[in-house]
């Protein structure tokens, strides 16, 4: 099956491209997500993080 298609991409013109531009979004994407990570602010995350359990209270709540 790797031989049809191999063959099949031999056969088009810039295919190589394609892999370079998937790599690049793909690193961009990520030091993207990284810095992000690391310029958050910490009352955002710890607001965030505490969204499941703010939840889980209120469906307790809403049961009793």
């Amino acid at each position: 099956m790797l031989k049809f298609i191999k063959g099949n991409l031999e056969n088009i013109d810039g295919v190589a491209i394609y892999p370079i531009i998937s790599l690049l979004i793909f690193f961009i994407f990520f030091v993207v997500l990284f810095w992000w990570v690391f310029t958050a602010k910490k009352e955002h995350i710890t607001e965030v993080s505490n969204i499941p359990l703010e939840l889980d209270k209120n469906q307790k709540e809403l049961t009793l």
